[in-house]
């Protein structure tokens, strides 16, 4: 479908000559699912209807404690510093950004006035600039008014290498002025087709610069907000202890109406999967449960409780295998897989085709994940039209000896292939959770049928997911062989997601291990087709170039995809939350009520 028809249907909507529904459902046909198109409409300046909570109670206040499981228990409350989905969740509590993703994909504007459009004058014609209104009349939590002075200094904070913010990629190349106390600018050098990425859900939580500002750049670790922090949000913060608990009371001048309904909110960190969705919809101990990664015929049994509900949410998260391609057990200026080594094995592109042939996808799906997931060759499978087609996934043993084989790996008398006295011996490392532990157990035992041998490491998922850049055995740090988790897609569209998989996100020890490239792994054509993305207007021409990013990383084996995630969470049976798939959990906290 070609740009010029898409303008000529939008033009026909304007004018009443085709519906909402119709115009969604011609670009469906095509594979242009529906948060893209709200975003093509958005561009032109047509408001499509947000996809959010209907919120009823008519005062704020009243309604007693929430109480939410998070059993990876954060570490931080910094949400530049977040690169673990437990501390971007619980940062969202106190921090805000001009813009969140509702569940259908389409921006919904929090600290902004509104959604910049090119009818409101919020976008420019040659896709450089973007215009944001600020909201009037939001106090900071302590009382200081919300000014674009901490829009502009946010883009400052983010930007600067020395703060060494896991957000930086969203903010890197812009440049961002103050037009007046409520108005900012935000200038791209190229036309940008997606501009919505600075200041926008995950990557766009608004920092007080007056909390800040002494703290940018080398001294951005010391600021006292990283673990009290004053926010927007519509809960203020109590109490803090990382790694167990965040107690939290109602914000009384919160900018949004008859919000929040609750009046203390509580997030308890720590335990496992199975135990927080146990709490919710058995006992009823706890009101929401994130993240229910726990055995399909566990979660049915819990459900026949009566209690509580799961919700399950469409997203673009992956659950995939990283391939180490440094080499994580020789140190070099201080850092352990370091983009200055090469692995001894796992560099030969023989050896990491024959591991992607022994995953077994298809058991993985139906004896552990159920409805948790849905097996994938592809790292991007959300929104439809940016999924590789070309990608497919196999399981068969015989092949993977055979390329084995033909390699020149031959198998020992222990049974464990080696080629010039390297041994094809690997620490393959998760986060401790009993679906991960079986998948592991899965694929060990196939490996082993092809004269690998996998020694299975499991670590605390606090720790694993932590933002602690102390921590070696975070999964940033990638200090093993091979390594499994889920990530997060943040937004209905893949270029922030993809950029994991560029040669300037690699994480070392000179970006305190937050980049967002943990495989280390790059390739000169996945730059050069990111970058020409980044500036492509045609709709069609840019999601084959972001294909191409995904494929040339797919192809490699270094990035092995598993499970394509549905995001999966258990509720109390009265409590109205607003489950999004496109942004965490926490993303419109205050709309929450229980009916």
């Amino acid at each position: 479908m070609s740009s010029e028809y898409i303008q000529d249907m939008v033009e026909n909507l304007k004018d009443g000559r085709l519906s909402r529904r119709s115009f969604i459902r011609k670009l469906a046909a095509v594979g242009i699912t529906a948060p893209i198109a709200s975003q093509i409409l958005a561009w032109n300046g047509v408001a499509m209807a947000n996809a959010t909570l209907e919120y009823k109670p008519t005062k704020a206040g009243g309604g007693g404690p929430l109480k939410m499981l998070l059993w990876q228990a954060p570490t931080l409350l910094n949400p530049h510093f977040a690169s673990g989905t437990k501390d971007q969740i619980a940062s969202r509590i106190f921090y805000e950004p001009l813009a969140g993703w509702d569940k259908e994909g389409n921006l919904f504007p929090q600290l902004a006035a509104e959604v910049p459009s090119k009818a409101n004058g919020g976008l420019s014609e040659d896709g450089k600039t973007v215009t944001w209104k600020l909201k009037p009349g939001v106090k900071w939590h302590d009382g200081k008014p919300f000014t674009a002075d901490d829009v502009v200094f946010t883009w400052e904070y983010a930007a600067d290498p020395a703060t060494a913010a896991y957000t930086t990629g969203a903010y890197a190349n812009i440049k961002v002025e103050k037009v007046d106390d409520l108005t900012v600018k935000v200038i791209f050098k190229e036309p940008t087709p997606f501009w919505a990425d600075p200041f926008v859900g995950v990557a766009g939580m608004i920092i007080p610069k007056h909390h800040f500002g002494e703290y940018k750049g080398a001294k951005s670790r010391e600021a006292p907000a990283n673990l009290k922090p004053v926010g927007t949000g519509p809960y203020k913060f109590v109490e803090f202890k990382p790694g167990d608990i965040i107690r939290t009371e109602r914000n009384t001048e919160y900018h949004v109406a008859n919000q929040p309904f609750f009046d203390t909110f509580e997030v308890k960190g720590g335990g496992d999967a199975v135990s927080a969705a146990r709490a919710v919809l058995q006992t009823g101990e706890y009101d929401y449960a994130w993240d229910s990664l726990v055995e399909e015929d566990v979660l049915k049994r819990m459900e026949t409780g009566g209690r509580g509900k799961v919700s399950v949410a469409v997203a673009g998260d992956i659950e995939f295998i990283t391939l180490n391609t440094t080499d994580p057990w020789t140190e070099v200026d201080g850092e352990r897989s370091s983009k200055k080594t090469k692995h001894p094995t796992l560099s030969d592109p023989a050896v990491r085709q024959a591991i992607n042939l022994l995953i077994d996808r298809d058991s993985i799906q139906k004896f552990i994940y159920g409805r948790a997931g849905i097996p994938t060759a592809s790292f991007v499978n959300q929104p439809k039209q940016f999924k590789s087609e070309k990608l497919k996934y196999e399981f068969s043993i015989a092949k993977a000896n055979q390329i084995l084989d033909d390699a020149g790996w031959k198998k020992g008398s222990d049974g464990i292939r080696e080629k010039d006295g390297k041994k094809l011996k690997y620490v393959f490392q998760t986060s401790i959770n009993a679906p991960r532990q079986k998948v592991q157990a899965i694929i060990k035992q196939a490996c082993q049928k092809a004269g690998i041998e996998l020694e299975l490491k499991s670590v605390t998922a606090s720790v694993f997911f932590s933002s602690d850049v102390a921590n070696p055995d975070t999964y940033t740090k990638l200090y093993t062989d091979i390594e499994m988790y889920t990530t997060t897609q943040p937004q209905p569209d893949p270029e922030r997601f993809l950029n994991q998989f560029t040669s300037w996100e690699v994480a070392s020890k000179e970006n305190k291990w937050l980049g967002r490239n943990v495989s280390r792994y790059t390739d000169p054509e996945a730059d050069k087709a990111y970058r020409e993305a980044q500036k492509e207007l045609d709709p069609a021409k840019r999601a084959a170039l972001l294909i191409k990013v995904n494929e040339i990383f797919c192809e490699a084996n270094v990035i092995l995809p598993v499970l394509s995630r549905t995001k999966v969470v258990s509720a109390a049976q009265n409590l109205a939350h607003d489950h999004s798939g496109w942004d965490v959990d926490t993303w419109n906290l205050g709309a929450w009520y229980r009916s």
